[in-house]
């Protein structure tokens, strides 16, 4: 297994949000993730905090069952608790038992209301209410991957990434050997950058690889010989898109005679990039070789692998099948007739 180590960047910094405000979730799923949700109560939501990417539907909680409450966590108010509230004599009680902690909020689904005693009593401890029309199940899906996004660990890489064929493709290799001319020879080919130079990596779902550029150079290209290039004003708005996830790692490297290069394939290399393991191809660079042409037939090589066939592995079970065969005679050809096709 290769190590993360594409220019030579032996430590990585990894960089993963500790924290984020009530505000800026409130914000970002109004304009971002398109999610309707209203506050119910004046309260410092600028200065409450969420550290988890996890919510937490507090039932037992409401009983009295503390022991295991993950009060830390965005607390979410279905159907099931909002009605265990209403039919009880004393309802403040119960409630009593979520808000006694430091809550980062509470989120109301499905147009839930709540007694404006309870608001009033959660206005009190500083706990923000919220409220969406949005069911439960389907609500927490949409947060729970918006914070996901937003706590996943990312690092920079060197590098160039390109959509080829659908396959997030990442250049990578010295500084000087050519990333971003291959990068730009694919874009005029009618594929698409994402990024040059500067890959922004986060890591996603633990096995999900997800890269971007930067905001200050998106979609800018830099060519030694003609300096910066603005791909989306050049090429248009489709040759240029806004992340991708990325499957297959070209590590580009001047061509050594004393270096064993793959030939069958037999033997597929991974490169690991923050624990997640991607597979790699090692492309040998040499005056004259179309490392293009090389890249889409290794994006076109990993889409027939990604539905279930593998060139080296046909091509191993063909040389078992012959090898099984009786050895022929002399006098055996390898095209027996040509039936008059002359062409």
């Amino acid at each position: 297994m290769a190590p993360d180590s594409d220019s030579g960047d032996r430590s990585p910094i990894i960089i993963r949000k500790e924290s984020i405000t009530v505000a800026f979730m409130l914000d970002q799923l109004r304009s971002a993730v398109d999610v309707s949700i209203e506050t119910l109560n004046e309260t410092d939501i600028e200065s409450q905090s969420i550290t988890e990417s996890y919510l937490h539907r507090p039932g037992l909680a409401l009983t009295g069952f503390l022991d295991l409450f993950t009060y830390q966590r965005v607390q979410i108010l279905g159907n099931t608790e909002v009605r265990y509230l209403a039919h009880l004599a004393d309802p403040s009680r119960a409630f009593q038992n979520l808000i006694q902690f430091p809550l980062p909020c509470i989120v109301l689904t499905e147009n839930n209301v709540l007694d404006l005693t309870l608001v009033d009593a959660a206005t009190e401890a500083g706990i923000p209410v919220l409220r969406t029309p949005i069911p439960t199940t389907e609500f927490m899906a949409r947060l729970r991957n918006f914070l996901l996004d937003q706590f996943a660990p990312q690092r920079s890489l060197h590098g160039s990434l390109v959509d080829v064929y659908g396959v997030g493709m990442l250049l990578t290799g010295k500084s000087g050997i050519g990333k971003s001319e291959v990068a730009l020879d694919l874009v005029e080919r009618g594929h698409r950058l994402v990024a040059d130079d500067v890959v922004i990596i986060t890591q996603m779902d633990n096995q999900v690889l997800m890269g971007s550029g930067t905001k200050l150079g998106q979609h800018f290209m830099e060519v030694r010989g003609l300096g910066l290039l603005d791909v989306r004003s050049m090429f248009g708005v489709r040759a240029i898109r806004y992340q991708k996830r990325i499957e297959v790692v070209v590590r580009m490297q001047w061509w050594d005679k004393n270096q064993d290069y793959v030939r069958l394939g037999l033997a597929h290399e991974v490169q690991k990039i923050m624990e997640v393991e991607i597979s790699r191809v090692n492309v040998p660079v040499t005056p004259g070789k179309s490392i293009s042409v090389i890249c889409e037939v290794i994006a076109l090589n990993q889409l027939l692998r990604h539905y279930g066939y593998d060139p080296s592995d046909e091509f191993a079970k063909r040389l078992k099948r012959q090898l099984r065969r009786p050895r022929p005679s002399a006098a055996t050809r390898n095209i027996e007739y040509f039936g008059h096709d002359y062409e």
